[in-house]
């Protein structure tokens, strides 16, 4: 498999459980809200902390969900040219997106995110203003976590669509199927 392959194959693994992750992380969020608001309107019992546990969870599964929609390619995209292309011309497509776009961008927010949102809050181990809130930063990490993760998916996803282009039948696949969206 070469050294390539088998960065591009663990990184998508670990995204592939932290997507997993993320939907469980979408299912406790409701069950935290329904219980939530059984105790608050059925037995006038109110605390602060689920309610900022559901958003923290709901915060956390978008960011981790984020790579693994990219693993999956699954993202959304601009369908007017890419659904007339060849197979060949969407890989160069998606080179040159994530190339020029989703790399800078995700690097820059991830540097961004943890210089100015997460490493000031850390460093005054932020908590809620609200009675009985949780702490801040640890759901401000999640977001420069989750651009990094979506960087190094996004190095997968180039390795792979590189590798085709070159003909590696020993590089992971890379997920290609595309199915036009439906009106």
């Amino acid at each position: 498999m070469g050294f390539w392959g088998a960065l591009s194959t663990g990184i998508d693994r670990l995204n592939q459980v932290l997507g997993k992750i993320a939907g469980w992380m979408i299912l406790l969020s409701c069950i935290v809200s329904a219980v939530n608001a059984l105790l608050r309107y059925g037995l006038d019992i109110s605390n602060n902390w689920p309610l900022e546990l559901q958003w923290y969870l709901f915060a956390a599964a978008v960011m981790l969900a984020a790579p693994y929609t990219l693993k999956r390619n699954e993202h959304v995209r601009v369908d007017l040219i890419y659904s007339q292309l060849s197979d060949r011309g969407r890989i160069y497509i998606d080179l040159f997106g994530l190339i020029l776009f989703l790399m800078p961008a995700c690097i820059l927010f991830a540097w961004l995110s943890w210089t100015t949102l997460f490493y000031p809050s850390w460093i005054v181990s932020e908590h809620s203003l609200n009675a009985g809130g949780l702490l801040r930063y640890p759901i401000k990490f999640v977001v420069p976590f989750g651009f990094f993760m979506l960087s190094l998916q996004g190095i997968s996803e180039i390795i792979k669509r590189i590798g085709i282009l070159k003909g590696k039948d020993t590089l992971p696949l890379a997920d290609l199927d595309y199915e036009k969206p439906m009106q």
